[in-house]
């Protein structure tokens, strides 16, 4: 879990994103998350910050390698930060992702790689998701 101020900075800055107040503040929401968050989870959190400075913060981090979006098939886009040294490329940074049917939330499972898959001559991947659905450990233990 990521929290301290200096490190969340510095990981902002590493990406050539202005760690701005905030910026910081959505950083350290999604830090403190265990699971992915949809942009209405963000907008509840700051629900008296502008809709359009949450959503241009989460664009500004999905295109700077800081989260990576998420579709479970649920229907609305989930966001999770990016573990640490992750580029989000096709090749080397994919990871399985764990939608739970009963709480509905979405877990990043990022032990679990996916392998590179060996596309036909002529193809190019641009995005790739690989989910699971059933029930969770806590959902599980209910």
């Amino acid at each position: 879990m990521r929290i301290n101020y200096e490190s969340n900075r510095k990981i902002l800055e590493e990406k050539q994103v202005r760690p701005t107040a905030m910026r910081m503040l959505i950083f350290k929401f999604l830090a403190q998350k265990q699971m992915a968050v949809t942009l209405a989870d963000i907008e509840t959190a700051f629900e008296k910050s502008e809709r359009t400075t949450i959503y241009r913060t989460i664009k500004t981090f999905e295109e700077s390698g800081i989260v990576h979006l998420i579709e479970d098939g649920s229907g609305v886009a989930k966001y999770a930060l990016c573990e640490a040294g992750c580029n989000c490329e096709l090749d080397s940074d994919l990871h399985l992702h764990f939608h739970c049917e009963t709480c509905k939330e979405t877990q990043c499972l990022t032990e679990t790689k996916i392998p590179h898959i060996n596309l036909p001559p002529g193809f190019t991947a641009t995005d790739a998701s690989l989910v699971v659905k059933g029930t969770c450990d806590k959902c599980n233990k209910k």
